[in-house]
């Protein structure tokens, strides 16, 4: 999976729980705030689990919008919006300060880095 797709599926995973405890001014995202959530989700195998749910969801999102199967994928969006919130408040704030990384930065492919090190959690 491409680090494109990764920040996709994470986004859409954020944006109704960020909508719902959005705070007036967000801190940047940063790549110790990355570490923190790969720390937090790799030392609890229900957490990990939680997290390849999420990316199996996004797979199938994909599969449902190539297929144009908005209801589908709507459903989808609504399954990983729960898993989502198992993740805690970590997780929510990382994936809703993704919108404003540049991925391209130097920061952005940091994050990127321990974004892809989560996926290999999912390898096993």
């Amino acid at each position: 999976m491409n680090l494109k797709m990764i920040a996709a599926i994470l986004v859409i995973a954020a944006v109704p729980v960020c909508a719902q405890a959005q705070k007036p001014s967000a801190a940047k995202v940063t790549n110790a705030d990355a570490q923190k959530v790969l720390k937090i989700i790799s030392g609890d195998k229900a957490k990990t689990q939680t997290y390849c749910d999420i990316l199996n969801l996004g797979v199938q999102i994909e599969e449902a919008d190539q297929s144009k199967d908005a209801k589908k994928a709507d459903e989808l969006i609504q399954k990983i919006d729960d898993l989502t919130k198992k993740l805690g408040p970590e997780y929510v704030a990382l994936v809703g300060g993704l919108q404003d990384v540049d991925m391209e930065s130097e920061d952005g492919q940091q994050i990127g880095s321990v974004l892809e090190a989560l996926d290999r959690l999912c390898a096993k």
